[in-house]
């Protein structure tokens, strides 16, 4: 229910109180209340005071100080709230000085006293909280009408025709989202702002363990935004404030009808398409996937690029992928299980090569960026051909991941090149024989130098090809020697082989070598 300073002030608790200043500022909308101690200005924007919040404080910590009681209300006005009603005037706080009020009124703030034996700050907070929740026009028009049109089974055939109604006759708007943020059921009363807008700024919100719908504001739309449990699986509602009418605890309490309607309908949403798509495509199941492509909304040009990752369900990789799908105009389909994540990468049709490549290069900057934490792992290819190649690409990338980490310990974002390679081992790896020995041999004349010798030199020849990018400064921090120790090495490496390491006819059958050499151990 919309409640204003003013009309709380009407309250049996709050018709004593004075108002100091910001008189102008009574008609502010309450959204909530909250008791201030103990926080000083500077920690106000990070830890208190939200738009719309009544703020409830004896200033117990600062009744001596009056310049930071000067900066906690311009703090607070700075937040956005509705009101200050400052407790205890006479008792704890002396007085309320003239600076104090003065600072209030040049910031518009509502600055209200209230001198009243025996009502406490918690006290205040209880009855105006419950003025939010329970007021008259709360009872009687949000809740009774709500449910009176989600339970009309005689007028509406099924579950989702009587939310319509219910959204349209209550100003509210409703999205129902998969636990990937897929959208599952729709009901739009209005189109201010576009669902994918809306979901890319809900998701990066921490939402899962708020027990009060979580507010969040679209391009000036308010939404709000809780987890719900449908079939006993965990799904994502979103609801639409059209008129600013409601309060996040009235919106909790309607979402709490609509949760308790979904079961007298018996209602079952409808199959996520794009997490149906995307698990289609990593089970290879190819004629499945095409039977999903329209439903899921998208063309065989469409697809960019497929990946899996371990480790980017973080708030700091969500932020990172809103920020990548909002800058570069390409959408992220993925599904999550767990700590694992497989997805698709989106694009609208390209213009020419030039746009193509310039748009796979942002997606190779979209993973360097979120490999910056130790334990994610990423395994990309980019560059697809439809349906058909998101599904090879999950193939190699299902059936080398594991391998390709033990060949390429030192990087975290593995992209088709390195898993064509270990593809290619794993292949000579099982077939053994002579394609292997053929490979093999060309790493026999390092037993010529000796045990020691051949194996330091080895080592090096590996971390040179293989973790270095054959650079010899990173072989040297790679290894912990100097630089110039590198050097000799590979001089020697050249001198035992015979051959110049960088030669380009040397290094593919050299790497393979030194590939298969360390897929031996894991396998061994």
């Amino acid at each position: 229910m919309k409640v204003t300073v003013r009309e709380v002030l009407q309250m049996d608790i709050l018709k004593d109180a004075k108002v100091l200043a910001g008189a102008k500022g009574l008609d502010v909308r309450i959204r909530n209340a909250s008791v201030l101690e103990g926080l000083r200005s500077d920690e106000i924007a990070s830890f208190a005071g939200r738009t719309g919040e009544l703020v409830i404080s004896g200033f117990f910590h600062v009744k001596d100080n009056i310049e930071e009681q000067r900066s906690i209300v311009k703090a607070l006005a700075k937040k956005g709230c509705a009101a200050l009603v400052l407790m205890y005037v006479g008792d704890v706080l002396k007085e309320v000085s003239d600076d104090l009020i003065d600072a209030a009124e040049k910031a518009g703030l509502p600055l209200l006293s209230l001198e009243k034996e025996g009502v406490s700050c918690s006290d205040v907070a209880r009855d105006v909280s419950a003025e939010l929740v329970y007021g008259d026009n709360f009872g009687n028009r949000l809740i009774s009408n709500t449910v009176f049109h989600l339970l009309n089974f005689e007028k509406h055939p099924n579950f989702q025709e009587a939310l319509k109604e219910a959204a349209i006759n209550n100003d509210f708007q409703i999205i129902i989202l998969s636990e990937d943020f897929n959208p599952i059921l729709s009901v739009e009363t209005r189109h201010r702002v576009s669902i994918d807008e809306a979901i890319r700024i809900g998701r990066s919100r921490e939402i899962n363990d708020s027990s009060v719908y979580t507010l969040v504001e679209v391009d000036g739309v308010l939404t709000y935004w809780g987890s719900v449990l449908i079939n006993d699986e965990k799904h994502y509602m979103f609801i639409v404030d059209n008129e600013d009418c409601y309060s996040a605890n009235e919106i909790t309490k309607l979402a709490e009808i609509i949760e308790l309607a979904m079961g007298m309908w018996k209602y079952t949403p409808e199959r996520d398409a794009r997490a149906e798509l995307i698990k289609a495509l990593k089970r290879g199941s190819k004629s499945l996937a095409y039977s999903l492509r329209e439903e899921a909304g998208i063309n065989d040009e469409n697809i960019l690029c497929v990946f899996y990752a371990h480790g980017i369900e973080t708030p700091e990789a969500r932020k990172i992928i809103d920020e990548f799908e909002q800058n570069e105009k390409l959408r992220i389909m993925k599904v999550a299980e767990g700590d694992d994540t497989y997805g698709i990468i989106l694009t609208q049709l390209v213009e020419n090569d030039e746009d193509a490549a310039g748009k796979r290069n942002k997606c190779n900057d979209l993973f360097n960026e979120l490999k910056a934490e130790n334990a994610v792992r990423i395994f990309n290819v980019i560059g697809i051909e439809g349906i058909e190649g998101a599904a090879d690409a999950y193939r190699l990338i299902g059936e080398t991941w594991s391998f390709v980490q033990s060949v390429f310990p030192y990087k975290r974002v593995f992209t088709k090149y390195e898993m064509v390679l270990v593809s290619n081992c794993i292949n000579i790896q099982l077939q053994g024989g002579y394609v292997k020995k053929n490979h093999m041999d060309l790493l026999e004349s390092f037993k010529e130098v000796g045990e020691h010798k051949g194996r330091q030199l080895l080592e090096t020849l590996e971390t040179f090809v293989l973790d270095a990018g054959m650079n010899s400064a990173k072989t040297s921090e790679f290894m912990g020697i100097h630089t110039n120790t590198v050097q000799y090495r590979l001089k020697k490496i050249n001198d035992v082989l015979s051959a110049e390491i960088t030669g380009n006819r040397v290094i593919p059958g050299l790497t393979i070598a030194l590939a298969l050499k360390r897929l031996d151990r894991v396998v061994k």
